[in-house]
Order: C-alpha cells, then sequence, then structure tokens
C-alpha cells in the first residue's frame, strides 16, 4: 500500500532526478516511489521535470556544440562523440519522423528518453512545434512503462 506523501522535499526531488541526463524518469519514478511517493505523484512529477529541459536542449544544442567545437578540444571531441552517438539512434526518427520519436524516447532503456530525443530532434531541425508533443507522449509512455515494473516489483517483495 503507498502512501500519498506531501512531502514537497520528495516531491522536488524526484523532479530535479528527473531533469538530470541519463537518470531521467526512469531513475526518478522508483526513486519517488521508495521514498513513499504514491506511483501517480512519481509519475507526475517526474514526467514535468523530465519535460523541463527538452525545449531548452531543442533550441540550443547546435549552437552549444559548434562552440565547444571551435573553442574547446577536449570538450570539442566528447561533443563530436556524442553527436555521432545520436546520429546512430537516428534511423528510426528519419524513417518516421514524429512517431519514431516518440518511440525512440518511450523505450525506457539507457541511450533513449528525453534527453536523447531532444537532442536528436536538434541535429535533425525538427521543429520545436513537432519535437516537443512527440517527445511528451513519449515520456508519458516510458513513464507508464517504469511505473508499472516499479509497481510490480514493490508489490513482489
Amino acid at each position: 500500500m503507498y502512501i500519498v506523501s506531501s512531502n514537497i522535499g520528495d516531491l522536488f526531488k524526484v523532479f530535479v532526478l528527473s531533469m538530470l541526463p541519463v537518470i531521467e524518469l526512469r531513475g526518478a519514478i522508483p526513486v519517488g516511489i521508495a521514498t513513499g511517493l504514491a506511483p501517480w505523484q512519481a509519475f507526475i512529477f517526474s514526467v514535468l521535470g523530465n519535460m523541463v529541459p527538452v525545449p531548452l536542449i531543442i533550441l540550443f544544442t547546435r549552437q552549444i556544440f559548434a562552440w565547444c567545437k571551435t573553442h574547446c578540444k577536449i570538450i570539442g571531441r566528447v561533443v563530436i562523440k556524442l553527436e555521432n552517438k545520436a546520429y546512430s539512434k537516428s534511423e528510426v526518427v528519419l524513417k518516421y519522423r514524429k512517431i519514431g520519436l516518440c518511440l525512440l524516447v518511450a523505450i525506457p532503456l539507457p541511450g533513449t528518453g528525453a534527453w536523447t530525443g531532444a537532442i536528436i530532434s536538434a541535429l535533425l531541425n525538427m521543429p520545436l512545434r513537432s519535437a516537443i508533443p512527440a517527445i511528451l507522449l513519449g515520456v508519458i509512455i516510458a513513464g507508464f512503462i517504469v511505473t508499472s515494473i516499479t509497481c510490480g516489483v514493490v508489490f513482489i517483495f
């Protein structure tokens, strides 16, 4: 049984964790449920937090990457590797556009998620009005998957 938490600190922790690359909502939802949040609270705050950096990533990735490649040799090499990784995952997005972007974000596995989807959409010059709804739907689907798995594991133990 879950207790509905009114602890603002736990809600904030889940919100901030879900904004971080790699962790995103795949890590924030289990942490939220483990701290006593109801699954729906962990889900909502994780989805909201996961979407906060998306427009910024889409709008500024190309400019930041270009600046890093010309002004910082070490960081520029990392940026090139990151771009290559993003392009390697962009095949489904190139083929199916918005649906492909949604599917890429919806699969809760390493190397996928809102950050990857936003970087790919930026590198492919997808407009915000196309990318954000696709990424949001993917984040919601991933959130349902992660919440279901987390609740199933908690139920077993």
